[in-house]
């Protein structure tokens, strides 16, 4: 496909993975933060072209996977009640609850509906006048400005039956509670390149030199993410610490403007659970009190809900980097996409779903 075939080269692939065996010297443990890159990295086997010196460790950028039940939950008291649409990405309907999914709810009655966007569910609630239409606004900062303008757009519009249920987190705090945990092993970071096109970069520069950890803002495709632990790589054999921009053709340092605003208009920052790691403080996104009246979980009476984790589902431990998800005792078995624990099996970005798809036989080979 023009202009994506030569990020796929595998000659220019095969030439970096050379580039970074020349110039490593010593063990270094990357973390990729996108479970896009992780996608990538397991799909096209980049980390089998590594040098065995270079660990690659999968990080918690899964929005869908570090939901926390908790929030599953609430999504699904509210999809059951006979008054709601409840309106959703298509891979939030699988992820487990502790009894249920959203698709259950679907399958039993449940007026639950894919949308490819915010405003999609926006204009069903302008189709729908009699109806309470939610929709579950899941991501990192990269989904914050579309969520934003539906609900600016529904203030703006006077449309009283739409509310979210937000879920949104930011990646600049998880990246820090992963650096100052005991256990920590992370040594450099591949930073999401589409979270940095909307955010830029400015916030990683105090975390990479109070740490003193090189950042590399990196794309997706397999020469970007080569590209990026080379960069990674680099600074680490040279003992540099800086935060670089593999990813310039789509990513600025400031990053984009009018979106940023458009998020600071609607959202204020606020303490966030991820699902397997915990409450990281100033970690999330709310509604601020001018849009309040758009919140579901306060519309609905919803908030303070707190579930268990279950107990046989490792995910936090593999969103933090420790483990991967081929060490887990029920992977493949107890635990598969038809019948997942937990939402890292689920999410098309989910590092437990990446190897189940790619290398459940070659791990099963091994073992």
């Amino acid at each position: 496909m023009k202009y994506l075939d030569e990020y796929r080269d595998q000659a220019a692939c095969q030439e970096y993975a050379r580039a970074i065996t020349r110039i490593t010297t010593r063990s270094w443990t990357i973390m990729e933060i996108c479970g896009g890159q992780t996608h990538s990295i397991v799909k096209y086997g980049i980390d089998e072209l590594l040098p065995d010196k270079i660990i690659l460790v999968h990080g918690p950028g899964c929005p869908v996977c570090v939901t926390p039940l908790e929030l599953i939950e609430k999504a699904i008291e509210i999809a059951e009640r006979p008054e709601v649409i409840f309106c959703s990405f298509g891979d939030m309907l699988r992820v487990p609850g502790s009894t249920k999914d959203l698709l259950s709810v679907k399958a039993s009655g449940g007026d639950v509906r894919i949308v490819y966007s915010p405003l999609d569910a926006l204009k069903v609630a302008r189709d729908n006048p009699d109806k309470e239409v939610v929709f579950f606004a899941v991501g990192f900062e990269t989904t914050a400005p579309a969520n934003a303008m539906a609900v600016f757009q529904a203030k703006q519009q006077d449309i009283k039956n739409f509310s979210i249920l937000v879920s949104h987190v930011l990646v600049p705090p998880a990246i820090e509670a992963i650096l100052s945990a005991e256990d920590n092993l992370v040594q450099g970071f591949l930073a999401a390149g589409h979270v940095c096109a909307v955010m830029g970069y400015t916030e990683y520069e105090p975390l990479a030199k109070k740490y003193n950890v090189p950042i590399v803002v990196t794309g997706f495709e397999p020469l970007d993410i080569l590209q990026g632990i080379y960069m990674t790589v680099k600074q680490l054999e040279e003992g540099r610490v800086a935060v670089e921009n593999q990813y310039s053709r789509a990513v600025k340092r400031e990053g984009n403007d009018p979106a940023k605003n458009l998020i600071t208009e609607i959202f204020e920052v606020v303490p966030r659970k991820w699902r397997g790691v915990g409450e990281i403080p100033l970690s999330g996104l709310g509604l601020r009190e001018a849009y309040r009246a758009f919140d579901a979980e306060l519309r609905f009476g919803l908030s303070g809900k707190s579930v268990e984790e279950p107990a046989e589902c490792i995910s936090g431990t593999i969103l933090r980097g420790l483990k991967k998800p081929f060490e887990c005792p029920v992977f493949g078995t107890v635990c598969t996409p038809e019948h997942p624990l937990g939402a890292t099996m689920v999410s098309s970005e989910g590092a437990c779903a990446a190897y189940y798809r790619y290398r459940r036989i070659q791990n099963q080979v091994k073992s």
